[in-house]
This record gives structure tokens, C-alpha cells and sequence, in this order.
């Protein structure tokens, strides 16, 4: 018998066993503690030990600082700087060059070519220059004909034709050879010829496995649509990174409060965020022209919650030892790079703009947690341990930026946050129980059915498996009808060795079904059993129509202001997963509240402003009215299918009008 085989029958054994003593059919789902009793003990192949994954890129970008001004002496100056100032010691890697580097010239090959009097000995020689300092070396191109500085010139005059449209492979082979690491693809050019979001980067990133076959070589690969094709849906596992928003800071700007906020709150799309693989809010600003300590250090603590790449864009060789500490704090990077991968979701508001955030961290019983004021007067504001998955049992409490302990707390811990500030921590307590689904199949990326959840949210999915490989191996993962997620599996060691890697998944309350599937063309690991455990915080409700037992949803995840709310089948997905505030509101996404006034007004989503259009009262009958018009939640024309768009109307009574909280 072979020992996939053999696991499996064993696995079927220990399933049966358990089905006939805890009445469960199909899968068993164990919901307790790990420290069960021996009758109750978890399969053998379940593992509690996690693989480490790769952290988010940190290093430095040349845009913010510089713009397209750019030669081989301000590189050759910022490389210096990062090795030299304790910035590469922190973590700090990569030197990237932005936008400005390459004036538009091929030769009759289709071979870029450079100014040599901005790089002496070519674009190799300040990659060399690069590695030479211990460091890596990022580039820059756009996806269509030309990039960015053609249609938006800032410190030099417009150059055409500095995209990569036409030579994908032909680029990323001469990127490659030249000894870059990473390269940042730009979406001015694909922007302005129409180009599809999702089908260029998936055949750029085809073009760069044809280019590392032919090289040897491998780019990591920052895709930059600025969130506009919703890549949250579909880059993870074909991009290491992509953008979620629009810049942070634009030419001639001063850095905004406001953009910052809306770049964090854009950024936090947690199924799309782990194994490797992040969401990017854009460049940080922390050290450039208008930028205080408070707001570097703010800047710092939500870029570091969301688990965000970390590219500096301050002049590195002007900087004072302020801006530098604020960089290079230990217990603050320690959060953003921690080896779980993961990013952190909002678990709390109990006042307007007073919020919690918990990120799960690498160990037992580890979180960050951020609380958040983006009110103008200071405030207390609490965390609750159970909020975060955590026991009411006494934790421990850190502070990241002062390096000091708080002491030890039962059930939570309250403190006061400055104005537009937050305060970042570290707790340790006690891990809540969870479910365990073993395979009990002979395939290498199951289904796991009956995966049951008591409410809708999002929750923490530990995967156990085995990678006898020397790289990681990769699957796709998909909840119900959402979509699917490219899952990277880092080597265990043996094909009997099994380690964990994590997600966060957005589960319907019930029973929902989920699925691996391997990717064509590459070997998979063996995917053997979930644990599944609740970060209560992150909890919601569906609302289900009466009339079409299909749920209220917001369209393909999409953030966009004034998108209409639909009907679309149900499936747990976080764009329909609401939370109904005590203030009223009904919030998707943790920012963005359902709004609405007059009669066959389209309801659709908005920031959460307060207003009164933005508060609902869910009757005793089924019907949603809205507190600023009365009127009623409404499927238009009385449609059920997919697709049938949700106005205000007429309270009548009608099937159409009544919804079910689930």
C-alpha cells in the first residue's frame, strides 16, 4: 500500500470511529480545544506547526523623492544610504527604480536601449552596483506601449514608447539579465488603450515564467492598476503584490490624512492576502515634506496592521535619525513582516471612528492590534480579547512603538489615542477552540464539505499538508461560489511531514463547501485536513430576499463609491456580509455603508458618513426601511434573478420588499 494510501485508510478509520461516536456524517468536524482527551483526539495528520511564509517586499522607491529625476549617482546615493544607515539591517532590501529611467529607444531588435550618460555601462552596471551593497534591485515598466511619464511628464519631457506592450517576454528576459529582482508594472498606457486588467497581468505574469525558463532567473512582480480591475479577484498567485488604490501622494502634493485613510481602508481585502502574496496600498510617505513624527508614526502603524509592502520614498541620505528610528522600529516592523502572512481586519467600532483592528499573528494565541481614532479629540477605545479569537482568559499587552510592556489584562484592555492617531500593540492569551475537517479521501487537493460556521464572517483557516518538494507547491482554494484564490505551499521536508500555512476566509453561516483544485501544468501539495477557527470581531449577517432566497451583494467586491447594491446567490463572500451597527448602519467591507433616500433611489454603497441615509431599521415583518425616507429595501420589478438591482420603493408588502438576517 502506498503512503498516501495508507494515510487515507487510516484517516477513514479514525473519520468512521469518530462519525458513529459524534453522530457527524462525511467529514469529521471537531469543534474543541486541542487539548482534547484521547477518544476525542485529533488525526494524526493534523498539524498545529506553521511553515513560515515570505513577508511583504520592504525596501525603497525612487518616486516620492525624486520623480522621474533619476541617474545611476542617485541611485548609487540611495543604495548607499540604505546600507549604511540601518535601514538594510531592519529588513529594507530592495532599491527600485520608479518611472524616469528609460527615455523610449529600441534597438532594431526590439532590445531597450539606455543613455549611458545617465547609466554609465547600462542598466546591469547599477543592478551590479546594487547587489554590491548586499541589496536587491527593482525596475519599472507599464503594461501598455507607453508608460506613465509619456501621458503625466513631471521632471523630464514626455518619452513614447517606454511601456512593454509587444515585448512582455522580450522585457522581463532583458530585466532579468540584467540582474533585477523585481519590477513594478505600470497601467498608464494600458489604461488609455482600453486593455483589460485581469487578462494583461495574467500574460505578463506567463511572460515571466517563459523568461525565467529561458534565464534562470525570477522577478517578483508588483502590479500597479491602482485597484481599478478589482485585483483582489484574480492577482493573487500570478502577482507577489498589487495595488489596491490610486497614488498616495501626487506631484506638487502635500501628503493627505484623507488619502491615507482611504488607501488603508482600500487595501484591506483579507482573502486575497497570504502565502506571499499582498495587497499594496502604495509607496510610504513617512519622511517626505509636510509629514510630522505622529503621522509617520501613524502612517507606520496602519500600513504595518495591513501587513503592507514597506517602499520608503524619503530622500534615504538627507534623513534624520527621527524618520529613520520611525522606519526601523523593530517591534513595529516585527508586525507588519510576521511570518503568518496575514493581514489584519477590523473587529471593532463601538463608536463611530474609534476602531479596533486584530491581525493573527505566527505562535499560539499571538495578535497585533491597532486602535484606530480618525476622530479630531482623543478617546478611549477598548479591545476585547474574544473579539479577536482569543479566550477571555488574561492576556498580555505590548506596546510595539514604546517597547513596553502594559501588563496583564482580563477580557480586554482600554486606553486613551490622540486625535487622527492609533496606538499599536502586541497580545498574547489564549487561543480559542476551533474546528478540525480531516480528508478522508485519496486526493491531493480535496473538498471539504459541511465546513459549518455559526455566523457569517471572516475566519482564520489553518491548511495541514505536505511538500516533499524543494519549492513551494501551489493549489487554488474557493469558498462556495467566491472566488478563487492561488494558495502557495512552502516545502515541509518529506512527503510524511506536515505543516500549516494560513488564510482568512469569509464563510457563510451554515454549512459551507470548501474546495482545492490543482493548477495546470504544476504539481500540487497534499492538502490533508482544515482547522477553522472565528475571529468573532470580523462577524456579520447576510441578507437573504424572501422572494429569491438570494442574497444582498455588492458587485464583483468592488470598493467603487455609488455601486448599486444587487441580488446575486448566496455564497459568504465578504461583499455580502453586513454589519448592523448600533448607530444603524448596515457596513460592507468594514468602511463602506449601504445608503440611500427617495423613492426608487438606487441603494448602493457610499463612506460612512453618519447621515441619515445611511441608517436602517430592520422590522419584525422582513422589510429594511430607511430611517431618512421610509421607504423599503427593494428587488426592482419584483426580479429574483441574479443581477436584479435593489432601489428604495413603496413599502407594499410584497415578497420582494421582506429580507431574512442570516
Amino acid at each position: 500500500m502506498s503512503r498516501t494510501a495508507a494515510r487515507s485508510w487510516t484517516s477513514r478509520v479514525i473519520a468512521q470511529v469518530l462519525a458513529a461516536g459524534l453522530a457527524v456524517a462525511g467529514l469529521a468536524s471537531l469543534d474543541r480545544p486541542e487539548t482534547s482527551s484521547p477518544l476525542t483526539a485529533e488525526p494524526a495528520a493534523v498539524s498545529t506547526h506553521q511553515n513560515d511564509v515570505t513577508p511583504p517586499p520592504m525596501g525603497w522607491a525612487s518616486w516620492n523623492g525624486f520623480l522621474s529625476s533619476i541617474d545611476h549617482n542617485v541611485i548609487k546615493q540611495q543604495a548607499d544610504a540604505l546600507a549604511f544607515s540601518g535601514m538594510a539591517a531592519a529588513g529594507y532590501k530592495y532599491v527600485n527604480l520608479d518611472d524616469g529611467w528609460w527615455q523610449g529607444q529600441r534597438d532594431a531588435n526590439g532590445n531597450i536601449v539606455v543613455d549611458e550618460n545617465l547609466w554609465p555601462g547600462g542598466m546591469k552596471a547599477i543592478a551590479d552596483y546594487i547587489h554590491g551593497k548586499g541589496l536587491k534591485a527593482g525596475i519599472y515598466t507599464d503594461a501598455g506601449k507607453n508608460g506613465c511619464g509619456y501621458y503625466y511628464p513631471t521632471t523630464r519631457p514626455a518619452a513614447p514608447n517606454t511601456g512593454m506592450e509587444g515585448h512582455y517576454q522580450q522585457d522581463l528576459e532583458t530585466f532579468q539579465r540584467w540582474g533585477f529582482d523585481y519590477v513594478k508594472i505600470d497601467w498608464c498606457g494600458g489604461k488609455e488603450e482600453g486593455l483589460d486588467q485581469e487578462t494583461t497581468y495574467k500574460q505578463i505574469a506567463a511572460a515571466n515564467e517563459a523568461a525565467s525558463a529561458v534565464t534562470g532567473r525570477k522577478l517578483v512582480l508588483s502590479f500597479c492598476e491602482w485597484g481599478t480591475g478589482r485585483p483582489w479577484n484574480w492577482a493573487t498567485g500570478y502577482g507577489d503584490l498589487w495595488r489596491t488604490s490610486h497614488d498616495l501622494l501626487q506631484p506638487k502634493e502635500s501628503p493627505s490624512l484623507t488619502k491615507m485613510y482611504h488607501n488603508f481602508d482600500e487595501a484591506l481585502q483579507p482573502a486575497a492576502q497570504h502565502t506571499g502574496y499582498y495587497n499594496d496600498p502604495d509607496m510610504l510617505t513617512v519622511g517626505v515634506n509636510g509629514m510630522t513624527a505622529a503621522r509617520n508614526r501613524l502612517h507606520m502603524s496602519l500600513w504595518s496592521i495591513a501587513g503592507a509592502p514597506l517602499l520608503a520614498g524619503n530622500n534615504l541620505a538627507t534623513m534624520s535619525t527621527e524618520t529613520r528610528d520611525i522606519l526601523t522600529n523593530p517591534e513595529v516592523l516585527a508586525v507588519n513582516q510576521d511570518q503568518r502572512g496575514l493581514q489584519g481586519v477590523k473587529v471593532a467600532e463601538d463608536t463611530r471612528d474609534l476602531q479596533v483592528y486584530g491581525k493573527v499573528l505566527a505562535g499560539t494565541g499571538k495578535r497585533a492590534v491597532m486602535l484606530f481614532n480618525r476622530t479630531g479629540s482623543a478617546a478611549n477605545i477598548t479591545v476585547r480579547w474574544a473579539d479577536l479569537g482569543l479566550t477571555p482568559a488574561s492576556a498580555s499587552v505590548r506596546n510595539a512603538w514604546t517597547r513596553t510592556d502594559a501588563g496583564s489584562f482580563g477580557t480586554g484592555y482600554t486606553t486613551s489615542v490622540p486625535a487622527n492617531d492609533a496606538v499599536l500593540l502586541t497580545v498574547s492569551g489564549t487561543e480559542a477552540s476551533g474546528s478540525t475537517y480531516e480528508d478522508t479521501t485519496t486526493a491531493t487537493t480535496p473538498t471539504f464539505s459541511n465546513v459549518t460556521a455559526s455566523t457569517a464572517g471572516t475566519k482564520l483557516v489553518d491548511i495541514t499538508y505536505a511538500n516533499r518538494g524543494s519549492t513551494a507547491r501551489k493549489a487554488t482554494i474557493q469558498v462556495n461560489g467566491q472566488y478563487k484564490y492561488v494558495v502557495a505551499f512552502p516545502p515541509t521536508g518529506s512527503a510524511t511531514t506536515y505543516r500549516t500555512v494560513s488564510v482568512l476566509a469569509h464563510l457563510a453561516k451554515g454549512a459551507n463547501t470548501v474546495k482545492f483544485a490543482a493548477i495546470s501544468g504544476s504539481t500540487a501539495p497534499d492538502i490533508d485536513a482544515l482547522r477553522v477557527q472565528g475571529i468573532p470581531g470580523a462577524d456579520g449577517l447576510a441578507l437573504v430576499g424572501s422572494a429569491s432566497d438570494r442574497c444582498l451583494d455588492i458587485e464583483k467586491n468592488t470598493y467603487v463609491n455609488s455601486t448599486q447594491a444587487q441580488l446575486w446567490e448566496c455564497s459568504g463572500g465578504r461583499n455580502q456580509t453586513f454589519t448592523h451597527t448600533s448607530r444603524g448602519e448596515l457596513v460592507v467591507y468594514g468602511s463602506k455603508c449601504l445608503d440611500a433616500d427617495a423613492n426608487g433611489t438606487k441603494v448602493v454603497i457610499g463612506d460612512c458618513t453618519g447621515g441619515t441615509s445611511q441608517k436602517w431599521t430592520v422590522n419584525s415583518g422582513g422589510t429594511i426601511t430607511n430611517n431618512l425616507s421610509g421607504l423599503c429595501l427593494d428587488a426592482s420589478g419584483a426580479a429574483t434573478a441574479n443581477g436584479t438591482r435593489l432601489i428604495l420603493w413603496t413599502c407594499n408588502g410584497q415578497s420582494n420588499q421582506k429580507w431574512t438576517p442570516t
